[in-house]
Formats: C-alpha cells, structure tokens, sequence
C-alpha cells in the first residue's frame, strides 16, 4: 500500500468519520464492537498524522493499555498546548471500553455515534494544530483558525 499525504489521510480518516456519524442506528448497534476498534485506530491514526508532521516516528507502545495514550503523550512532548486533546483522547477509550463490555446496553447505538463524534474533534483539533502552532494553548478553541478565514474574507472582499 502506499502511504498517503497527511492531508490525504486526514481527509479520508474525516470522511470515515462523517459516515459513521450519520450511519442509522441499528447498523451502528449491529457493528458496535468492531466500530469501536476502527474508532479506537482512526484516533491513532490521527495522532501517527501528528508525530509524521513532526518528524516523530510514532511509538508502538502503550499507555494504560492503549496505543493511543502512548501516542498523545509522545506528540505532547516539547508542545504542552497538545496536551488540550488529552482528555479527548481518554474519552475515545472511554467510549471502546464501554462499547467492548457492555455490548448489549441498550444505548450501544449512541455510544458508537458519540465515540465517532469525539474522534472527529480529535481529527478536527489535530488538523487545525497543524494549520495553527498556537491552537488550544487555552482550550480547544479554533479561534485562531476562525481570525485566520476572517482576514481571508476581509481580503477577498
């Protein structure tokens, strides 16, 4: 396989997403554990898109179990305004363990929906990190990107 552009694999890694997102809930409940491992590799994918950009090469190991926690606290290093996704990051493990041990919950649906939607602000922030150095020094906030397309506008106009 060749390996693609971050932009690429951004692109596609986000286009998944907005699938699984807007997918009717009974396919979601019927797929739910394997969803869940593919929510749980698009956010590693998105992070391994932080460290390429970065010339990192992204760890296999793990953090209480997860790759994914590995990842975020490598691309953390020496960029403490990374750690703003931190938490989101916990929350997509969150979503695959409660998806994985209770496959049956009567919310299984939702919680596959909403582990797509966290992994979409995951991809979301990474993207926009990658556009804006400073993105999420305060918060998760894409304010910069929003005063960037202003002026874009302002000079359009």
């Amino acid at each position: 396989m060749t390996p693609l552009t971050p932009s690429t694999e951004r692109g596609r890694i986000l286009a998944r997403l907005g699938q699984l997102i807007e997918m009717p809930a009974d396919d979601l409940a019927a797929g739910a554990p394997l969803l869940a491992e593919e929510l749980l590799a698009l956010g590693e994918a998105i992070l391994e898109d932080w460290l390429h950009a970065h010339g990192a090469t992204p760890t296999d190991g793990g953090v209480e179990g997860f790759r994914l926690l590995a990842l975020h606290r490598q691309g953390a290093r020496g960029e403490p305004s990374f750690n703003a996704c931190r938490e989101t990051c916990r929350e997509l493990v969150y979503y695959r363990n409660l998806i994985r041990l209770e496959p049956t919950h009567e919310d299984l649906a939702r919680r596959v929906r909403l582990a797509a939607m966290v992994a979409h602000h995951l991809a979301l922030f990474v993207g926009g990190k990658l556009e804006v150095a400073g993105l999420g020094t305060f918060c998760c906030s894409s304010r910069a990107l929003r005063q960037q397309d202003t002026a874009a506008t302002d000079m359009n106009a």
